[in-house]
């Protein structure tokens, strides 16, 4: 299936709030938000969310948002020089066709000049994504042992980092 990806707007906002609604219902233990909590907010909410955040999205050519990938920018004194990928999902219709390392790689394209290094939240027993994002050159630095309690359990994170003054790989000494 074929796809193309680009920035979203806030005319995209239906199709936004359905994608992650989508993302937060499918997969759960992927995100600090959830469902129950997403699906209340009120339309005010995702428009800002679209004003606020880098979003970019992959469109099937007859409109359909199937990808979705967001750039947040550190923005304190001594941190501006961070940037994080949140919101990452590809609808299983698109999975294993290049599109999920087409919207990192739009990310870290868009994060160029911006920051120095993007960073990431990844669930600590997901090690599909945790080599994906490998393969894009991140790396963990730390993990977060019970990040998140929720259904009566806990969820680990590992936090990995992608240093975009160095080589894909390379970690700090």
């Amino acid at each position: 299936m074929s796809y193309a990806i680009r920035r979203l707007t806030p005319d995209d906002l239906a199709e936004y709030r359905a994608i992650r609604l989508k993302s937060l219902h499918d997969h759960p233990e992927a995100y600090a938000s959830t469902f129950e909590s997403a699906s209340a907010k009120p339309d005010d909410y995702w428009r800002q969310t679209l004003e606020r955040l880098s979003l970019f999205g992959a469109l099937t050519p007859d409109g359909q948002l199937l990808g979705l990938a967001g750039f947040m920018a550190e923005t304190g004194d001594k941190d501006r020089h961070r940037g994080w990928l949140i919101q990452m999902y590809v609808d299983p219709a698109l999975r294993g066709s290049g599109c999920a390392m087409a919207l990192v790689d739009t990310i870290l394209d868009y994060a160029h000049g911006r920051v120095m290094q993007v960073h990431l939240g990844v669930w600590d027993q997901n090690p599909a994504a945790i080599r994906f994002y490998e393969k894009a050159g991140f790396h963990i630095y730390a993990s977060d042992p019970r990040a998140y309690f929720w259904g009566g359990q806990f969820y680990g994170d590992h936090l990995m980092v992608r240093y975009l003054d160095m080589a894909p790989g390379k970690t700090v000494q």
